[in-house]
């Protein structure tokens, strides 16, 4: 209904010469604004938390933050 109600993340990986990168973004699903994005070149849960961290800090919590049930989103890093 409105910004800040629900927010989602999601990682996509980038092919690159020699592998790949990861890219996560969390987005809000109100106005589809990314709120923030990291890159990594594992797919360790730390960049994922670095980014939902960064968005928390600019646009504070939401009320729902919905994931696929992916390692990184499943972590205790990530649900910590």
């Amino acid at each position: 209904d409105r910004p800040n109600q629900v927010w989602c993340a999601d990682i996509t990986y980038l092919p690159m010469r020699r592998g790949f990168l990861y890219l996560v973004a969390i987005m809000d699903w109100h106005t589809r604004k990314v709120l923030a994005w990291q890159i990594s070149n594992t797919l360790e849960a730390g960049f994922c938390v670095d980014a939902l961290n960064e968005a928390i800090h600019k646009f504070g919590t939401p009320e729902i933050m919905n994931t696929d049930q992916g390692s990184q989103f499943t972590s205790f890093a990530w649900t910590d």
